[in-house]
């Protein structure tokens, strides 16, 4: 985990590609894509299913080694709205035990904006928590500091004559998009024109190791 200030608050940028904002012990992670395999099967393309228990393993560890209250899913956390009623039974254990342990926030997205209660949490489109907005597609027009994901951005670069991809975080003063979260999620090349019409000029691509913050530049 390594500090990330944005907008006047302290975050902290963990390397799986979720935020942490100590003030608040809240976690804050995007685009899980939950029962995306089971999605694609039901249309003949079958996928190793083992994706969904892998996610939420992930989540459950984060949400006790950083000691958290609240956890923030900014939308897409399943790949379509009815997803959560296929979940598999252990999945779903899993999934209502952390929904009861935290105070659990689903903001939908364009995949899942009909979701219904049925794995516990609160559902809402988007909201504002102390001063910054929360939603799933960032909205160039907003003038207040936002948090969003939907672009599932990674940074493409060329190291050694090998080209290496790691997920990041696009970040400008008021504008910051959470990489994807969920395990069998793909990624847009953070320099992609609609990365850049979603946040402006002078955005920066992030990438998080477990002991320092990587920042370079992405061209208008």
């Amino acid at each position: 985990m390594v500090p990330l200030s944005f907008a006047g608050h302290s975050l902290m940028a963990l390397p799986e590609g979720a935020l942490f904002w100590p003030a608040r012990r809240a976690l804050l992670l995007a685009d899980l894509h939950f029962e995306k395999a089971s999605w694609f099967a039901k249309r003949g393309q079958m996928l190793p299913p083992y994706d969904l228990i892998a996610t939420l393993s992930g989540i459950a560890a984060l949400a006790d080694r950083t000691q958290a209250r609240e956890l923030w899913c900014l939308g897409d956390s399943f790949h379509d709205s009815a997803g959560c009623e296929r979940l598999p039974e252990d999945a779903r254990a899993l999934l209502t035990r952390l929904t009861g342990a935290l105070d659990w926030r689903w903001i939908t997205g364009n995949h899942d904006s009909l979701l219904v209660d049925h794995c516990g949490g609160t559902i809402d489109e988007e909201a504002e928590v102390d001063g910054l907005v929360l939603r799933h597609e960032a909205d160039p027009r907003e003038p207040r500091p936002e948090l969003s994901g939907h672009f599932h951005p990674k940074l493409r670069i060329t190291v050694r004559g090998r080209q290496v991809a790691r997920r990041c975080f696009v970040a400008t003063a008021t504008k910051l998009i959470l990489p994807a979260y969920g395990a069998l999620t793909g990624g847009l090349d953070a320099h992609h024109p609609e990365i850049v019409r979603a946040v402006g000029s002078q955005a920066q691509a992030l990438v998080a190791l477990e002991d320092r913050l990587l920042r370079f530049p992405i061209a208008a």
